[in-house]
């Protein structure tokens, strides 16, 4: 688990939760826990090391995401019908188009074990740091560079925790800013089934 390497994380397990663009927890969610590969929890550590050095600690939203779960997820994108969240994720989306541009995939790189949905909390005032739009907004203003209505403050936290993953070898993508990939991830091929909850430790 990833808190047994980086223990100053907060964990905030969104789709543990019913707090996520679906509304309800997950399905393959079993505990609110981050699981990981050893090479991207050690590269995390240096993150969290640099971070908390500057006076900020992460928090994680997501790390491994089983089949089960992206499976659940592309159910709730067919059902059209449901909006229950759509005032909180997506007001100026029609939710017909989240496959087709791209908000919802039938595969996800979370399941590889080596991606994780990330922001930082400032560790004087204890609250999120400003980054504009919250995590999985469906909207380019998620894009790490979107800059149209957004304060220098909130550009300047983006770019932050954007170039001190890279500087510990994740790769941002270009359509959210809380979204990094490990470099030279160990699993680059398989995705993974089995389900969020505590590992048993190896003998």
């Amino acid at each position: 688990m990833l808190t047994d390497v980086v223990p100053d994380v907060i964990l905030e397990i969104r789709y543990f939760s019913t707090f996520n663009f679906v509304g309800t927890r997950v399905d393959g969610y079993e505990e609110p826990v981050a699981l990981i590969t050893r090479e991207a929890a050690a590269a995390l550590k240096g993150v969290s090391d640099e971070m908390m050095a500057r006076g900020y600690r992460l928090k994680i939203w997501d790390t491994y995401r089983p089949q089960m779960a992206v499976d659940h997820f592309c159910r709730w994108g067919e059902n059209v019908a449901d909006t229950l969240t759509k005032r909180w994720f997506y007001p100026y989306l029609d939710k017909d188009v989240v496959f087709e541009e791209g908000y919802i995939a039938r595969r996800s790189g979370h399941s590889r074990g080596s991606v994780v949905d990330l922001t930082l909390v400032d560790m004087k005032t204890g609250r999120d740091v400003d980054m504009g739009y919250g995590f999985d907004w469906f909207g380019i203003e998620s894009h790490p560079d979107y800059t149209e209505g957004l304060t220098p403050e909130q550009v300047a936290n983006r770019m932050l925790l954007r170039d001190v993953m890279v500087r510990h070898g994740f790769k941002p993508i270009s359509e959210e800013w809380w979204h990094f990939i490990l470099d030279n991830e160990p699993y680059p091929d398989t995705y993974f089934t089995f389900p969020v909850r505590t590992l048993k430790p190896e003998r």
